[in-house]
C-alpha cells in the first residue's frame, strides 16, 4: 500500500511514518525544503516536496503518482495570527484535496487529523459530562475555528473517503509544547491557571496511530472520531507524574486567576506579533486554559474502530520523560 504522510516531518507525522514503515507500506513523506528530516532516518522513506498554499503547483507536484491512502497530519497549532491558522489549517487541506480530487486518485481513504479543539466549550456546566461527536461544535479559538472548516470543506466534496479524528491533547517524545511543563518543573516551578475543577484529558502519540492506521483498515467514510485515552484527570495529575519521573525535585505550585493568565498571554501574542515568531502564549492559548472540561466520549471510537488505547498517563509520562532526559532536552 503507498500512503501519502503529510506533515511527516512533525511530531505526530514521524511517528505515523515509522508505523507505515514497520507495516511494509511505501511511505511517502510531504516535505518543505525548509523542513528538517531529523525524525525520518529510514532510507525506505520517499519524500516529496508539496506546497500547500499553492493549488497550481501543489497539483504538478502530486501528478504522476497515485496513492492508496493519504493521512493529513499538517497543520499549524500556534501563529502570530488567526489568518495564519486558516491559512495553513484551512486553505491547505482545501488545496490538497481539490488537487486529489482534481488527478482523479483513487484513494482507500483520506484520515484527517483534527483536534478535539473544534468542539469548543460545549459541555462547560457542572457537573461535567462527556463531549461526543453529535455535540454542535462552537470552538472559541482560532485554531479550532481553522479545524472545522477544514472539516466541513471536505464534509462537502463528494467521492472523498474522509475520516476524521478529533484527538484531545497529544503528547509523547519529540512534543515541544508540554514540554515547557516537563521544563518548567525540572526548573522549580509548577504553573496552573484558574480556580476551579479542571477536567482533562489526554493521548499518547502511539495510541494516536494506532487509530490513524484503525482509521485506513476500517473507518466509516464521514465519521468523526473523538480520541483519548479512555480516562478523566484532576489537573494536577499530569504535573505530579512529571515530578514522579524527574526524581521528585522541590517544586513551587503557583495557581494564578485566569484573569492572570489572560494578562500573559495577551503580552505573549502581542510579543510575537512583533517579532513575527508564534509563541504558546498567546490568545489560544488561554481560551485552551480557561475550558474546564475536555472530558470526551471514545465509545464511537472502541465500537467502530476497534480503538483500545495502551498508554494510560502513567506509563506514557514515564517514556516521554525519559526520551526528553535521553536526548538531554532536560
Amino acid at each position: 500500500m503507498k500512503i501519502l504522510i503529510t506533515g511527516a516531518t512533525g511530531f505526530i507525522g514521524s511517528f505515523i511514518a515509522e508505523e507505515a514503515l514497520k507495516r511494509g507500506m511505501d511511505v511517502w513523506a510531504a516535505v518543505r525544503p525548509t523542513s528538517s528530516r531529523k525524525y525520518l532516518p529510514d532510507p525506505r522513506t520517499n519524500f516529496i516536496e508539496l506546497d500547500l498554499d499553492d493549488p497550481a503547483r501543489l497539483r504538478q507536484q502530486l501528478g504522476g503518482h497515485r496513492f492508496d491512502c493519504v493521512v493529513h497530519a499538517a497543520g499549524a497549532t500556534k501563529c502570530t495570527c488567526k489568518d495564519e491558522f486558516r491559512r495553513t489549517n484551512t486553505l491547505g487541506t482545501k488545496h490538497l484535496a481539490d488537487a486529489l480530487t482534481a488527478l482523479g486518485m483513487p484513494l482507500r481513504r483520506f484520515v484527517f487529523i483534527s483536534s478535539l479543539s473544534v468542539m469548543g466549550p460545549v459541555r462547560e456546566q457542572e457537573p461535567h459530562t462527556d463531549i461526543t461527536a453529535t455535540d454542535t461544535p462552537r470552538p472559541d479559538t482560532a485554531y479550532g475555528r481553522s479545524k472545522l472548516e477544514a472539516e466541513r470543506y471536505l464534509d462537502s466534496l463528494k467521492g472523498l473517503p474522509v475520516v476524521t479524528l478529533r484527538p484531545t491533547g497529544v503528547y509523547g517524545p519529540r512534543e515541544r509544547d508540554y514540554f515547557m511543563m516537563v521544563k518548567s518543573i525540572a526548573r522549580h516551578t509548577d504553573f496552573a491557571a484558574g480556580l476551579r475543577p479542571q477536567d482533562l484529558t489526554f493521548i499518547y502519540v502511539k495510541d494516536l496511530v494506532q487509530a490513524v492506521f484503525l482509521a485506513i483498515e476500517r473507518g466509516r467514510t464521514g465519521a468523526k472520531y473523538l480520541l483519548s485515552d479512555g480516562r478523566t484527570y484532576a489537573s494536577r495529575t499530569f504535573s505530579d507524574l512529571i515530578i514522579a519521573e524527574l526524581g521528585h525535585p522541590w517544586v513551587l505550585r503557583v495557581k494564578a486567576p485566569l484573569w492572570l493568565l489572560r494578562a500573559i498571554t495577551f503580552c505573549g501574542e502581542y510579543a510575537g506579533r512583533l517579532t513575527g515568531r508564534p509563541t504558546a502564549l498567546n490568545n489560544d492559548k488561554y481560551r485552551i486554559m480557561r475550558q474546564r472540561n475536555w472530558r470526551c466520549d471514545i465509545a464511537p471510537a472502541r465500537a467502530e474502530l476497534g480503538f483500545n488505547p495502551q498508554w494510560q498517563l502513567e506509563r506514557g509520562v514515564r517514556e516521554t520523560v525519559k526520551w526528553y532526559k535521553d536526548n538531554e532536552w532536560i
